[in-house]
């Protein structure tokens, strides 16, 4: 670990003898030109994104209201070569929650420089912001196997090539957003690679390794998409390893299909949706059976179809009304949780 913090600390100290010659990249992905910004005073840009749902769980014959996100982000550019976002929940299931709050450089051309508390470089789904995500509620990948946030430093770089490819990587505390007091001899870690060989299709590699206690949580992800005309084809695959064999490892598996409708009345546009995932018994890797000391199931093994339809009532992923059907199967055995069961979900998303 010595040598890996060394190797980071290398890469920062060469970074910063580079010509600062290029901008960053907005929060939406797209590229800040440099003299622009040199011509603009530096106002902060105010993002917001709340989802408001309605689910009826069919086994239980009950239904319930929720604000499941009420997200605002604050991001702007000091210099043309430092930005910023600071990022809260409102209403996280109810709960105010302090999600982004980082500063952000970009030393030399394709390379960035990340501070501070962030998602986590790793997958395709876990990585979408609440309102590019395309089902209302997220796969099992996003949500249960693969879902970090955490405080640390990320490097980013894309590669000068012709085939375009951006690697992510970075250092963590692995104590989560609320116990950053803690001194750590070993740090988590998290890379990222995505490779773009032809219009249309990613191709995602990541790796990650978490510690939360005393046992190593190493997990390999492997996914990719493919967006041709109306159609998004999205598949992924996430592996999960326990050391010294201290749980059975863990397979997780995500796919889905999209096909937009575009309308001429109304919405511009209806989406048609279809998704599997599944996920087999996962430990958080703290939990512990009384008795035996044993690591215990903290999620047990399901499947699960999703179909839904969504309503965009303006550019996707801005003002979209979803309607999804999710039907889950448990083999023998296992527990349920009562948000995990059959239910019917509809959902107003708004992006501002």
């Amino acid at each position: 670990m010595k040598k890996t913090i060394l190797l980071l600390a290398a890469v920062l100290m060469a970074a910063s003898t580079l010509s600062a010659q290029s901008a960053g990249n907005d929060e939406d992905g797209k590229k800040i030109d440099k003299e622009k910004l040199e011509t603009k005073d530096y106002l902060p840009k105010v993002n917001g994104t709340i989802r408001a749902k309605y689910e009826y769980q069919t086994g239980m014959g009950a239904g319930r209201f929720e604000v499941r996100n009420a997200r605002v982000s604050l991001t702007g550019n000091i210099l043309p070569i430092v930005a910023y976002k600071a990022e809260i929940d409102l209403s996280d299931e109810g709960q105010i929650k302090m999600l982004d709050a980082y500063a952000r450089i970009f030393p030399a051309k394709g390379l960035t420089v990340t501070a501070g508390q962030m998602r986590v470089p790793f997958t395709i789904d876990a990585h979408r912001s609440p309102h590019q995500q395309y089902f209302a509620n997220r796969s099992f990948i996003a949500k249960q196997v693969g879902n970090v946030r955490d405080v640390g430093l990320t490097l980013g770089y894309e590669l000068p090539t012709a085939l375009p490819v951006k690697l992510e990587g970075g250092l963590y505390n692995g104590t989560g957003l609320t116990n950053q007091k803690v001194w750590h001899k070993e740090v988590n870690y998290s890379a990222k690679a995505v490779v773009l060989p032809t219009e249309g299709l990613n191709l995602t590699l990541s790796v990650q390794g978490i510690k939360p206690e005393d046992v190593w949580m190493r997990s390999y992800d492997i996914g990719t998409y493919y967006e041709a005309g109306r159609f998004h084809i999205e598949g992924e695959y996430l592996y999960k390893q326990y050391s010294d064999n201290a749980f059975k490892d863990v397979h997780s598996v995500d796919a889905f299909i999209n096909y937009d409708q575009p309308l001429k009345k109304v919405f511009q546009k209806m989406s048609f949706l279809a998704r599997y995932d599944m996920m087999t018994d996962q430990s958080d890797a703290k939990t512990r059976d009384e008795a035996t000391g044993a690591l215990t199931i903290t999620d047990y093994k399901r499947h699960r179809l999703t179909g839904g339809i969504t309503f965009s009532l303006s550019k996707a992923f801005r003002t979209d009304i979803r309607l999804n059907y999710e039907k889950y199967f448990y083999p023998e055995g296992c527990i349920a949780k009562e948000s995990e069961q059959d239910k019917v979900v509809l959902e107003l998303m708004v992006r501002f």
